[in-house]
């Protein structure tokens, strides 16, 4: 795995992390499941990774998967998930600040699922690096929450969500190589820690860069 100094936002995540026995659920994201099925599975790179589930979900469908993440305890964990699956021979995973370090190489499948942080992330250089790890022909998948969840009434701390339009600007795409194939926000589920129900909104970018 990679090196990493001991940044605030490494040590952030590493904490948070080291804080329970499990973070998330254990599925796989279900915009991810949306929008892949039906792709034909290649490479895939899964950036903030944490757990893994949606590493394994790829590599169990045949893709080969690249997981990146800032927490060495998360990685861990995530190769214990895929060695559970029967499928680490198909995923590896790799230790990054995305902001500062980034994966080499080039992915049928670039996905950036919730790279949404409460600690320094530059959002708009990750995302522009993601699209220019997609290889010709490939697929670049981006979902982000658009607001706090309905039952937030005081917001933990002062955040600006990005919108459809804001991203699709920032990632500055070349106009020709890339088609915008999914730009939707979609309202789901969402059940506070004390249980209370309620729902939440996210937006989804799937882009499609044009082969040679």
């Amino acid at each position: 795995m990679t090196h990493i100094h001991p940044t605030p936002a490494a040590e952030f995540w590493e904490a948070r992390y080291q804080g329970g026995d499990r973070i998330w659920s254990g599925r796989p994201n279900a915009l991810l499941v949306r929008e892949v099925t039906g792709l034909t599975p290649g490479t895939a790179l899964d950036l903030g990774c944490g757990e893994g589930a949606d590493a394994v979900w790829l590599a169990s469908r045949g893709w080969r998967v690249t997981g990146a993440d800032i927490s060495r305890t998360a990685l861990e964990r995530a190769a214990g998930h895929a060695a559970e699956a029967n499928v680490a021979d198909r995923v590896r995973w790799e230790r990054h600040e995305l902001g500062v370090t980034f994966p080499e190489g080039s992915f049928d499948l670039v996905s950036a699922q919730f790279l949404q942080s409460p600690v320094p992330l530059d959002q708009d250089r990750v995302l522009r690096r993601a699209a220019d790890a997609v290889a010709p022909g490939g697929t670049l998948l981006i979902v982000m929450h658009a607001g706090w969840p309905s039952w937030q009434d005081e917001p933990p701390f002062d955040v600006e969500f990005p919108t459809l339009a804001s991203v699709r600007a920032a990632l500055a795409l070349p106009e020709g190589e890339w088609t915008f194939t999914t730009l939707d926000t979609v309202r789901k589920p969402s059940v506070s820690p004390e249980g209370i129900e309620g729902f939440r909104y996210d937006n989804v970018w799937r882009i499609h860069r044009a082969g040679h």
